[in-house]
């Protein structure tokens, strides 16, 4: 009968572990980018006629 591997298995789990933080970092570093400055905000123009 085979014996199982654990030291297999706990290296998955690891690199999982890893890959999934890695993710999250990354998330978290974009979120936290400022806009850029480039691009001017998007205001609504108004338009010509009735205002009332």
């Amino acid at each position: 009968m085979a014996r199982p591997n654990y030291q297999y298995e706990k290296r998955q789990k690891d690199l999982t572990k890893k890959q999934k933080k890695a993710e999250k970092q990354q998330r978290k570093a974009l979120k936290n980018q400022p806009v850029a400055p480039s691009e001017p905000p998007t205001t609504p123009t108004p338009s010509t006629g009735n205002n009332r």
